[in-house]
Protein backbone atom coordinates (compact mmCIF):
# COMPACT_ATOMS: atom_id res chain seq x y z
CA UNK A 1 0.00 0.00 0.00
CA UNK A 2 1.65 3.50 -0.82
CA UNK A 3 0.45 6.81 0.63
CA UNK A 4 0.45 10.05 -1.57
CA UNK A 5 1.99 12.60 1.34
CA UNK A 6 2.65 16.15 -0.59
CA UNK A 7 3.37 19.39 0.94
CA UNK A 8 4.07 23.43 -0.69
CA UNK A 9 7.10 25.26 -0.57
CA UNK A 10 6.21 28.71 -0.22
CA UNK A 11 7.89 31.62 -1.66
CA UNK A 12 9.73 31.98 2.16
CA UNK A 13 10.83 28.36 1.89
CA UNK A 14 11.99 28.67 -2.12
CA UNK A 15 13.95 31.53 -0.85
CA UNK A 16 15.91 29.53 1.83
CA UNK A 17 16.96 27.05 -0.33
CA UNK A 18 17.54 29.65 -3.34
CA UNK A 19 20.29 31.24 -0.82
CA UNK A 20 21.48 27.80 0.11
CA UNK A 21 21.56 26.94 -3.80
CA UNK A 22 23.54 30.42 -4.44
CA UNK A 23 25.97 29.58 -1.18
CA UNK A 24 27.12 27.26 -3.47
CA UNK A 25 27.30 28.71 -6.71
CA UNK A 26 30.13 31.38 -4.57
CA UNK A 27 32.03 28.35 -3.77
CA UNK A 28 31.76 26.61 -7.31
CA UNK A 29 33.47 29.98 -9.03
CA UNK A 30 36.98 29.39 -7.50
CA UNK A 31 36.54 25.08 -7.70
CA UNK A 32 37.62 23.06 -10.10
CA UNK A 33 35.20 21.96 -12.43
CA UNK A 34 36.58 18.26 -12.60
CA UNK A 35 36.37 18.00 -8.96
CA UNK A 36 32.98 18.60 -8.61
CA UNK A 37 31.67 16.28 -11.44
CA UNK A 38 33.99 13.38 -9.81
CA UNK A 39 32.62 13.99 -6.77
CA UNK A 40 29.32 14.36 -7.77
CA UNK A 41 29.30 10.11 -9.66
CA UNK A 42 31.28 9.65 -6.50
CA UNK A 43 28.02 10.53 -4.91
CA UNK A 44 26.09 8.72 -7.66
CA UNK A 45 27.68 5.72 -7.21
CA UNK A 46 27.42 5.57 -3.17
CA UNK A 47 23.44 6.04 -3.60
CA UNK A 48 23.11 3.94 -6.26
CA UNK A 49 24.78 1.42 -3.89
CA UNK A 50 22.65 1.86 -1.23
CA UNK A 51 19.34 0.74 -3.34
CA UNK A 52 16.58 -0.20 -2.73
CA UNK A 53 16.26 4.04 -2.59
CA UNK A 54 13.05 5.92 -1.83
CA UNK A 55 11.27 6.15 -4.85
CA UNK A 56 11.20 10.68 -4.39
CA UNK A 57 15.28 9.73 -4.79
CA UNK A 58 15.87 7.71 -7.49
CA UNK A 59 12.99 8.84 -9.49
CA UNK A 60 15.40 11.93 -9.58
CA UNK A 61 18.66 10.51 -9.78
CA UNK A 62 18.30 9.72 -13.99
CA UNK A 63 17.32 13.64 -14.07
CA UNK A 64 20.98 14.34 -12.13
CA UNK A 65 22.73 11.96 -15.03
CA UNK A 66 21.42 13.93 -17.30
CA UNK A 67 22.47 17.26 -16.21
CA UNK A 68 25.95 15.88 -15.70
CA UNK A 69 25.93 14.79 -19.33
CA UNK A 70 24.59 18.22 -20.72
CA UNK A 71 27.49 19.67 -18.58
CA UNK A 72 30.83 17.14 -20.41
CA UNK A 73 29.10 17.34 -23.74
CA UNK A 74 31.59 18.95 -25.11
CA UNK A 75 29.88 19.92 -28.42
CA UNK A 76 27.17 21.69 -26.53
CA UNK A 77 29.35 24.25 -24.81
CA UNK A 78 26.69 25.01 -22.07
CA UNK A 79 26.42 28.52 -21.53
CA UNK A 80 28.50 29.87 -18.73
CA UNK A 81 25.47 30.99 -16.31
CA UNK A 82 24.20 27.84 -16.89
CA UNK A 83 27.27 25.85 -16.60
CA UNK A 84 27.18 27.61 -12.39
CA UNK A 85 23.68 26.98 -11.94
CA UNK A 86 24.77 23.12 -12.77
CA UNK A 87 28.47 22.79 -10.59
CA UNK A 88 26.28 24.73 -7.37
CA UNK A 89 23.75 21.99 -7.88
CA UNK A 90 26.39 19.29 -8.21
CA UNK A 91 27.92 20.85 -4.90
CA UNK A 92 25.11 21.09 -2.91
CA UNK A 93 23.41 17.73 -3.93
CA UNK A 94 27.83 16.21 -3.10
CA UNK A 95 27.60 17.46 0.12
CA UNK A 96 26.66 15.15 2.74
CA UNK A 97 26.78 17.70 5.61
CA UNK A 98 23.85 20.30 3.87
CA UNK A 99 20.54 21.11 5.28
CA UNK A 100 19.60 17.55 6.34
CA UNK A 101 22.52 15.28 6.82
CA UNK A 102 22.21 12.13 4.10
CA UNK A 103 22.80 9.60 6.47
CA UNK A 104 19.49 10.62 8.19
CA UNK A 105 17.47 7.34 6.86
CA UNK A 106 14.67 8.17 4.74
CA UNK A 107 14.94 11.78 4.57
CA UNK A 108 18.35 12.95 4.40
CA UNK A 109 18.08 13.28 0.55
CA UNK A 110 14.96 15.50 0.37
CA UNK A 111 16.91 18.96 0.75
CA UNK A 112 18.74 17.57 -2.10
CA UNK A 113 15.67 16.43 -4.20
CA UNK A 114 13.97 19.82 -3.54
CA UNK A 115 17.74 21.51 -4.51
CA UNK A 116 16.76 19.00 -7.52
CA UNK A 117 13.81 19.80 -8.18
CA UNK A 118 14.60 24.06 -8.31
CA UNK A 119 17.55 23.77 -10.29
CA UNK A 120 15.43 21.61 -13.34
CA UNK A 121 12.70 24.02 -13.19
CA UNK A 122 15.23 27.29 -13.16
CA UNK A 123 16.74 25.35 -16.09
CA UNK A 124 13.97 23.89 -18.10
CA UNK A 125 14.76 25.79 -21.43
CA UNK A 126 18.07 24.51 -21.18
CA UNK A 127 17.56 21.22 -20.80
CA UNK A 128 14.54 21.06 -23.35
CA UNK A 129 17.37 22.54 -25.46
CA UNK A 130 20.11 20.00 -25.29
CA UNK A 131 17.13 17.36 -25.41
CA UNK A 132 16.84 19.08 -29.29
CA UNK A 133 20.26 19.07 -29.59
CA UNK A 134 21.03 15.71 -28.86
CA UNK A 135 18.08 14.49 -30.79
CA UNK A 136 18.93 16.38 -33.61
CA UNK A 137 23.14 15.36 -33.69
CA UNK A 138 21.77 11.17 -33.01
CA UNK A 139 19.58 11.83 -36.38
CA UNK A 140 22.24 13.59 -38.12
CA UNK A 141 25.01 10.77 -37.63
CA UNK A 142 22.34 8.08 -38.17
CA UNK A 143 21.60 9.84 -41.50
CA UNK A 144 24.61 10.70 -42.69
CA UNK A 145 27.06 7.89 -41.08
CA UNK A 146 30.57 8.17 -40.60
CA UNK A 147 31.21 9.09 -44.46
CA UNK A 148 30.18 12.72 -43.96
CA UNK A 149 32.93 16.05 -44.06
CA UNK A 150 33.68 16.40 -40.27
CA UNK A 151 33.88 19.92 -40.97
CA UNK A 152 30.33 19.75 -42.73
CA UNK A 153 28.97 17.64 -39.24
CA UNK A 154 30.33 20.52 -36.87
CA UNK A 155 28.80 23.60 -39.00
CA UNK A 156 25.62 21.88 -38.90
CA UNK A 157 25.52 20.98 -35.18
CA UNK A 158 26.86 24.58 -34.42
CA UNK A 159 24.19 26.05 -36.68
CA UNK A 160 21.85 23.94 -34.26
CA UNK A 161 23.62 24.50 -31.39
CA UNK A 162 23.36 28.63 -32.13
CA UNK A 163 19.46 28.71 -32.71
CA UNK A 164 19.08 26.04 -29.66
CA UNK A 165 20.88 28.92 -27.45
CA UNK A 166 18.64 31.80 -28.98
CA UNK A 167 15.68 30.21 -28.12
CA UNK A 168 17.01 29.11 -24.39
CA UNK A 169 18.01 32.98 -23.80
CA UNK A 170 14.68 33.96 -25.35
CA UNK A 171 12.18 31.62 -23.57
CA UNK A 172 14.26 31.95 -20.36
CA UNK A 173 13.85 35.87 -20.45
CA UNK A 174 10.22 35.85 -21.29
CA UNK A 175 9.55 33.61 -18.06
CA UNK A 176 11.30 36.06 -15.98
CA UNK A 177 9.22 38.84 -17.52
CA UNK A 178 6.49 37.09 -16.73
CA UNK A 179 7.32 36.63 -13.42
CA UNK A 180 7.91 40.04 -12.52
CA UNK A 181 4.33 41.05 -13.80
Amino acid sequence: MSMRLSFELTDRDLKYFRRALKQSRAAVRDADETDIIDAIRDVLADIRRNEPLPDFVASRLPQLDLMIQMRLDDEWRLPTTAREQLLATFVYFGDPEDILPDDIPVIGYLDDVIILELASRELVHVLDAYDDYCKYRDEFDSEHGSEVDPAIRRDRLDRRRQQLHQRMKRRTQSDRRRTLW
